[in-house]
């Protein structure tokens, strides 16, 4: 490397400002690093007249020589290289603190590599070669080096690439430095004259150590100091962050006596925490308050089960409450609240575990500490008043909202622990609320109440709770005058849906609520996914009600009141609805529901199409679609009582399903808007979705329609090819092809397609990834259900088979995952469907080269389990075929990977061979052997796997 490019190249990295000079100087450095002539210009660009840019890249230069090509040093240079380090590190000590951090970085690297062997006690030459009086560094610059280096050591262990033996013997060597580091750090934390510059470095270099598992009991009086330092405004941020990460540290749970020595000190920090509050000082709360949970959060086993100290932890509990209760809203005023939720869950978890004596003995301490904080909790979910709620950004809003729900997950948890009584509590309150004749109380309180309950019964069975019909009682006496509060309401009675199917006469005294607030688009999501709840869970209820939800429903979707997806679920909801009247009503309001609809659709179809009316298609085909999804007639065997004889279903329902009758009525209009947008992807696949969503509802209700949807499905495609069409026609041969009467229709269906494709890939199919997936998963599918497809004389099996072939071949995971599946549907065939058994034995080997070029690292590794489980089934199904095969493939030099030897192919191809019956073996014997194609066995990266 020639001398003068060095200062070059490296103020074009700094100071040009043309980024392609930049890019090479860049390039160009990152090869001088690594090269052997590093050594010689590392120490140049340190010299004290190069800018502190240069001094730097010096630096870097050095540590990235240690640490990534350490095997390039030859040990003699090792007691060199290390004084050096030291001297330029006492160099620097008044220098340039980036350079000093760089040199500190490369001397711990060096020490990593050397210890334990090459460089005993490594530390404590560290801390003697910084405390002997040194010529020109002052002494506190001196002390400032050295508790960087010792910063830095750990956490340049933490980074390392230290092979995993290694790692293991360096991690006992430093932890048995720890003795020669603690003495200096206790001694300077406690020196009164150590500068408050020194002290914060001490607590640094503590949070550092400590990553290593320092033992507590051996950093005892360290932690003591630090808690002192916590008076000094300047040290508290550090002096916090080595108290938490030392509590913190999993391996302390087993000092017991040293963490009961703990709890009095956090204990004492009380009274400034009262302070900090009072004086809306948030950073020192803050502090605090981590404190306190990182030592009830990591230890509240351990504290508990020291009987004799309960008095102390219960001290510490509360003092968590105060936190948890810390006056302001979240995340305005206060940003500490949250910070204890998780507290809660352990607490409870911890006393939960108990056996049962001792449990009962903690619940009756804490369960009074719980009430309290479901107290608490309500009272911080409190929404602020609404001109301070006004003035608040989206994002505090969003985050209100989420610790809200965090709120209401704690909430859930506690209920595990208060049970029936703490839904009693709620309920009393909010009784005393609603019947309160004094307007003192405001909506946010009332909104708080019913939020608890929301958030447990939403998720706990609570059909057994003697409180919820008094709730539901109460829920019409809210005067609702705020969104939040109607919110809240509405999301209560969705809670309450599976309630009210086993109590059907309350739906009078809700129902109206939720009627009247679908007319409101501010309570658009609470109001259309309650009235879905009541519609699903109590859809037998329902009938006398139905001619009211179905005109209100109508009269919002008319003013469009409502966002498309909301549209969505009020459809789905009317698909519950109507599932459960008689037939004739059912077509009776699905007549009204849909006319405008295919008014509107017919307007539309005439018009020459643009952006605005597709909009306004794919709309309407949506809304039939999800209506559809949920319009079902067959009624669930109804579960019986205890002993009672099991109640049949209601009759089956004469004449031709609902849905089948309009879609009958609408088809030829839904051909005509096809035959306008057949090349819009969007409109295609909004009218496929309709049929789908009709199939997999109605099953073979939709028989009548087969022959029609089939005829069309091939036009559709012929003309224009894609995928929605192809997973259609899958739903249809996966329902319809094993019934005799359907199958010609099925067969016709299957045989067009197949071939319209097989053109496709004649004429390029890289295009088209998606249609080849959606074309893998229709042959895989109708080798499954109906195998008797591929006797057909119309069907190329060969050409599928080819195809199949290239498909693997393919860059995009999903479309080879399907070409996988297809291939594992297709080789057991070979015995049965002869037309499959002659094109894998004449082609198999076609196969197989591809299967062992994707390993050999054509394709991604996340696809090599798919790809093992196509070998597993040539190996259990071609077995003597295979083994020809692997022969032959194998033998060609450098397949499929230049890296693999000849006795790793045969080890390869033998230990495949051999495995017919555990196809979790043929996964990791491919994982294996794919690494090594990939030249990573062995390496981290393969360690990631």
């Amino acid at each position: 490397v020639h001398r003068a490019g060095h200062p070059n190249a490296l103020h074009q990295l700094y100071y040009d400002p043309n980024i392609e000079n930049k890019n090479l100087a860049q390039k160009w450095l990152m090869q001088a690093q690594v090269s052997p002539q590093a050594w010689q210009f590392c120490w140049v660009l340190l010299r004290p007249e190069k800018v502190p840019e240069i001094q730097y890249f010096g630096a870097s230069a050095l540590h990235t020589k240690i640490s990534r090509y350490w095997g390039d040093i030859p040990a003699e240079q090792y007691d060199t290289l290390k004084t050096q380090l030291f001297s330029q590190i006492a160099h620097f000590a008044s220098g340039s603190k980036i350079v000093l951090t760089r040199l500190c970085v490369a001397l711990a690297s060096l020490a990593l590599n050397m210890m334990p062997e090459a460089w005993p006690g490594a530390v404590s030459e560290m801390v003697r070669m910084f405390q002997e009086e040194g010529g020109e560094v002052d002494g506190r610059a001196r002390c400032l080096a050295l508790l960087e280096l010792l910063t830095v050591l750990p956490e340049e262990f933490q980074t390392s690439r230290l092979p995993q033996y290694r790692k293991g013997q360096v991690r006992g060597a430093l932890g048995r430095e720890w003795t020669a580091v603690y003495p200096l750090l206790q001694q300077l934390l406690r020196q009164p004259d150590s500068p408050p510059l020194v002290k914060a470095r001490v607590l640094k270099c503590l949070s550092s150590w400590v990553l290593l598992d320092v033992p507590l009991n051996e950093s005892e009086g360290l932690v003591e100091a630090s808690f002192t330092a916590l008076a000094d405004p300047e040290l508290f941020d550090t002096a916090v962050e080595a108290i938490v990460n030392t509590i913190s540290q999993p391996d302390s749970q087993r000092y017991v006596n040293t963490l009961l020595k703990l709890v009095p000190q956090v204990l004492q920090l009380q009274e400034q925490l009262r302070d900090a509050v009072q004086n809306g000082d948030m950073e020192t709360s803050h502090g605090i308050c981590r404190i306190a949970v990182s030592l009830g959060e990591n230890h509240s086993r351990a504290l508990l089960e020291q009987v004799e100290h309960w008095q102390s932890f219960l001290a510490l509990v509360n003092m968590i409450m105060f936190c948890t209760g810390i006056p302001g809203h979240y995340p305005v005023n206060e940003t500490t609240s949250s910070l204890t939720l998780t507290f809660w869950y352990t607490l409870q978890d911890d006393i939960m575990s108990f056996e049962a004596e001792k449990q009962a003995i903690y619940l009756q301490v804490y369960r009074p500490v719980y009430f309290q904080l479901v107290d608490v909790l309500l009272h911080k979910a409190q929404f602020p008043t609404d001109e301070e709620y006004a003035s608040w950004s989206s994002d505090e809003k969003e985050q209100f909202r989420i610790y809200r729900v965090d709120v209401s997950d704690t909430l859930m948890y506690v209920y595990e622990m208060l049970g029936a009584e703490l839904l009693s509590n709620l309920y009393d309150k909010l009784g005393r609320v609603l019947t309160n004749t004094e307007p003192t109380t405001t909506w946010q309180h009332t909104e708080a109440l019913l939020y608890g309950f929301q958030s447990i019964a939403e998720t706990i069975d609570v059909n057994y709770s003697d409180v919820i019909p008094g709730l539901i009682g109460l829920i019409p006496r809210i005067n609702i005058n705020n969104v939040q509060l109607a919110d809240t309401v509405m999301f209560t009675i969705g809670a309450l849906a599976e309630w009210l199917a086993d109590h059907p006469v309350m739906l009078s005294s809700v129902l109206p609520l939720v009627l009247q607030a679908l007319g409101n688009p501010d309570l658009s999501v609470s109001s259309v996914s309650t009235l879905k709840k009541i519609c699903r869970e109590c859809k037998y209820d329902l009938p006398p009600y139905a001619a009211n939800i179905v005109a209100v429903s109508q009269e919002v979707l008319i003013k469009q009141i409502h966002k498309t997806s909301q549209c969505m679920w009020l459809m789905q909801a009317l698909g519950f609805l109507l599932s459960a009247l008689p037939v004739e009503e059912i077509l009776r309001n699905l007549h009204s529901l849909i006319t405008p609809y295919i008014q509107q659709l017919e307007k539309l179809a005439g018009e020459t199409p643009n952006p605005s009316n597709k909009l306004a298609i794919i709309h309407i085909l949506g809304l039939l679609s999800n209506l559809f999804t949920t319009l079902d007639i067959t009624k669930p065997e109804e579960e019986p009582g205890e002993n009672a004889p099991p109640i049949k279903s209601a009759p089956p329902q004469t004449g031709p399903n609902p849905v089948v009758v309009v879609l009958q009525q609408v088809f030829a209009l839904i051909q005509t808007v096809l035959s306008k947008w057949l090349n819009d992807s969007q409109v295609v696949e909004a009218v496929c979705a309709i049929f789908e969503k009709s199939v997999k509802t109605l099953l073979h209700d939709f028989a009548p329609m087969v022959s029609q949807l089939s005829e069309m499905l091939g036009q559709m495609y012929s003309t224009i090819p894609q995928a929605s069409a192809l997973d259609l026609t899958r739903q249809m041969v996966h329902i319809f092809a094993s019934e005799t009467n359907h199958f010609p229709p099925i067969k016709a269906l299957f045989e067009l397609v197949t071939s319209v494709t097989l053109t496709i890939f004649q004429q390029g199919p890289r295009d088209h990834p998606d249609i080849v997936d959606s074309f893998m998963q229709l042959q895989a599918q109708a080798l499954k259900r109906k195998p008797d497809l591929f006797l057909s004389e119309s069907l190329d099996v060969k050409a599928v088979f080819h195809c199949g072939v290239l498909s693997l071949k393919f860059p995009e995971a999903p479309t080879v995952k399907s070409t996988c599946l297809f291939f594992t549907e297709l080789i057991p065939r070979c015995a049965d469907v002869p037309p499959v058994g002659q094109v894998v034995q004449e082609h198999g080997k076609l196969l197989l080269l591809a299967v062992l070029e994707a390993i050999g690292g054509q394709s991604s590794r996340s696809l090599m389990d798919q790809f093992a489980e196509v070998l597993f089934c040539l190996n259990k199904h071609c077995f003597a075929l295979l083994t020809v095969w692997l022969k032959e493939a194998l033998r060609s030099p450098g397949f499929p990977s230049s890296r693999v030897s000849n006795e790793q192919k045969d080890t390869f191809s033998q230990q495949v061979l051999r495995e017919r019956v555990n196809k979790r073996r043929v996964k990791d014997i491919v994982k294996e052997f794919t690494l090594v194609c990939r030249g990573l066995h062995g390496t981290e990266y393969a360690a990631d796997y």
